[in-house]
């Protein structure tokens, strides 16, 4: 088993937290399912694959404008 260092918003990791405790996993399961999911070669993932149904509309409530801006400064 490998170890892999993440930088991760302190919001999204106490989300993520409170969200894993609900479901009975650790957030390292939760990472490496869906790791393991967007890892696969192209032919064996479905388009309504469980993990991708599971983290859909997440970022529904996003700050699109403070993405933007993240963004342009991240690649100027």
């Amino acid at each position: 088993m490998s170890k892999l260092t993440l930088s991760v918003d302190n919001r999204v990791v106490s989300r993520a937290k409170r969200y894993a405790k609900l479901q009975g996993v650790s957030v390292s399961k939760m990472v490496e399912a869906y790791l393991a999911t967007v890892a696969r070669p192209p032919s064996t993932v479905t388009r309504d694959a469980p993990i991708l149904r599971s983290v859909r509309g997440a970022l529904k409530k996003a700050d699109v404008g403070q993405y933007r801006k993240h963004v342009s400064a991240k690649y100027r």
